[in-house]
């Protein structure tokens, strides 16, 4: 048999650990006979475990222990590297490692002088492979085409001497065939999902009540929407709305993109900060996905010309509960949505987890700790304010006080906390909200976002008469809300006097904790990092590798950087109607504020995230003289 191709550098997983097999591995091994290679047979348990001796991954021992334990039913309907995988044998050439199914998949594919191919459903096109070959011919034969080009298919096989469906599909395709050997476990999980979806996709489509009239104007677009496509009850359409849920639990999404276009629309899943690109639906059916959605969110399904939310809660895989606020935006080409997928445990991390440092944990608690005054917490949508303020919240809520909040929406539903929803239509807004929540004796207030004067009268007027307040601001570091506060036209007397002080944050991705790998500092990086302090060059940094666990991104989880700024007496002197920023920041820096870049420094150091998604995600430093 011919050794496949290599297969494009972004899918093939290449490590030391590769390189060790093929070096230990001799030439003149082979998993059969040539004469058992040409049959294209499949391996059998026996011959896998024999050759694993051969090469010195297992003893006698264990080889005799495995072949005596293989009786069991169910266990024979797996493939044997997958039951070899369970029995968590000792690898005899690596003391303390066991031969899992990673080590023995790489190992099967330098024997078969094949890639390895790790499936990451994220970088596959269900719509392109799907016509490749039959969902019954791709079961039988194990195998699944991975990525389709012009001329060339890439199959992924768990059994990569077996050939009987070769001539097969080359003919029928009329293209030429690169073998890759991926995990039997993902071929069938992912061949059944996505030919599932593929299936439901399409009898969704046929279903449609098409008239095939073309819409002319952008309403007419809006009343056609229902008539062109199915109807949202559809079962297809509810088992690809049941599919999109539980794929994007399963990929640890933060948020779901629908957007319609002229022809195929877009999903896309944000993780870890990071939008990918999932789906393309057909035009013909995402009205139906969008008003299935509506339905369980409770919006009016009729109503398409102007914005809607809306909440969902659902489970995941792992019957946990989990849930989603909708968001619909009137686009030219439909409805677009977006849900926001919240965290179940996130009541219920720490201040440490979620990315605090000592010294940030102790002057964040120094603040909230007060009787009275205004916290803010500024960043933009999507740094994780929310997470934060609601952490707090919950370590503050003891039976002793009694905490509420307004918010625009409701985030997450916590039971410790009295929650009020913004209500415009009633003229409820967070200046009103406030208003209403002062006479209810509360302790600490919780104001969603001051976004006006009146709101933040409403919040300082709260302040002054003894409770705590914490709010947030949209301002890209912490200095910048004193300026924001005095562009609102909140005199400086009244800053001064209420605000306890200010913290910003962001979200950076955190590296893979299974595959980075210690590097030396890039030293221009790191002054660009620093500047303009003189920040001393650590000895080594983490690298981004990638691997399965991360989806070959190299980073896995995101934590957060902090810029805490207490406003102190020193500071209060400077907030003035004309004050200037800089000189508010240098006196930050001086009375110890960390900026965020040097917040950022010390994970880099501490070999948590690089120095690139440092850079990516905060702003540059103000002036400094």
């Amino acid at each position: 048999m011919e050794a496949a191709n290599k297969i494009p550098a972004r899918k093939v997983v290449s490590t030391d650990k590769d390189a060790s097999l093929k070096a230990t591995m001799k030439k003149e091994v082979v998993l059969r006979s040539e004469d058992e290679l040409r049959d294209g047979r499949e391996l059998d348990l026996a011959t896998i475990v024999a050759q694993l001796c051969t090469s010195g991954l297992l003893d006698q021992a264990q080889k005799q222990d495995v072949l005596d334990r293989r009786r069991n039913a169910e266990q024979a309907r797996l493939h044997p590297v997958e039951y070899l995988a369970e029995l968590e044998l000792e690898d005899q050439r690596h003391s303390g490692q066991t031969l899992d199914m990673d080590t023995m998949m790489r190992w099967l594919a330098v024997q078969a002088d094949q890639s390895y191919y790790p499936i990451d459903p994220l970088k596959i096109d269900p719509a392109a492979i799907t016509p490749v070959m039959s969902a019954a011919f791709a079961q039988r034969h194990q195998i699944l085409a991975v990525e389709v080009s012009d001329d060339t298919l890439v199959i992924a096989s768990a059994q990569p001497f077996h050939t009987a469906w070769e001539e097969t599909v080359r003919h029928t395709n009329r293209k030429k065939i690169r073998r890759v050997v991926s995990n039997p476990a993902d071929i069938r999980r992912y061949s059944a999902e996505f030919y599932s979806l593929a299936d439901s996709v399409s009898r969704a489509s046929k279903n449609g009540q098409g008239n095939g009239t073309t819409p002319a104007s952008f309403e007419q677009l809006l009343e056609l929407g229902n008539i062109r496509n199915p109807e949202a009850n559809d079962q297809h359409v509810i088992r690809v709305v049941d599919w999109l849920l539980q794929y994007a639990f399963d990929q640890r999404a933060s948020d779901i993109h629908i957007e319609p276009r002229k022809e195929q629309s877009n999903i896309r899943f944000r993780i870890d900060g990071i939008l990918h690109q999932v789906y393309d639906l057909p035009s013909d059916i995402v009205s139906a996905v969008t008003n299935r959605f509506k339905i369980l969110g409770r919006m009016d399904v009729a109503e398409k010309r102007k914005p809607q939310d809306g909440r969902i809660k659902t489970k995941g895989r792992d019957g946990s509960e989990v849930e989603l606020r909708l968001s619909t935006l009137p686009t030219v080409f439909g409805e677009k949505l977006v849900m926001r997928i919240f965290d179940p445990d996130v009541l219920l991390k720490s201040f440490r987890s979620l990315g605090f440092s000592r010294d940030d944990e102790k002057r964040w608690h120094k603040m909230v700790r007060q009787p009275n005054g205004i916290i803010l917490v500024t960043g933009p949508t999507g740094s994780g304010k929310t997470t934060t303020l609601y952490s707090t919240l919950r370590e503050l809520a003891t039976p002793e006080v009694n905490v509420c909040t307004i918010e625009d929406p409701i985030e997450m539903v916590e039971p410790r906390f009295n929650q009020m929803q913004v209500q415009h239509g009633i003229g409820l807004n967070f200046a009103s909200g406030v208003r209403a929540l002062l006479r209810q004796d509360p302790d600490i207030v919780m104001v969603g976002e001051i976004r006006d004067l009146e709101t933040a009268e409403m919040a300082i007027q709260a302040a002054l008469t003894g409770h705590l307040v914490l709010s947030t601001l949209h301002t890209n570091d912490a200095p910048s809300a004193i300026t924001r506060l005095l562009e609102l036209g909140v005199p400086g007397y009244l800053i001064r006097s209420t605000v306890l002080g200010v913290m910003a944050q962001r979200l950076v991705r955190t590296l893979c904790q299974d595959c980075k790998q210690t590097a030396s500092v890039d030293r221009q990086g790191w002054r660009e990092l620093t500047h303009p302090f003189k920040a001393p060059v650590p000895d080594s940094c983490s690298v981004p590798v990638g691997c399965l666990k991360c989806r070959n991104t190299g980073y896995r989880g995101r934590a957060g950087l902090y810029e805490i700024m207490l406003l102190s007496n020193g500071l209060s002197e400077k907030v003035d109607a004309g004050c200037d920023i800089d000189a508010i920041r240098r006196q930050a820096i001086v009375e110890g504020m960390r900026t965020l870049r040097i917040s950022g420094a010390h994970k880099v150091a501490a070999g948590l995230t690089t120095i690139e998604e440092i850079m990516r995600v905060t702003p540059a430093g103000g002036r400094f003289s």
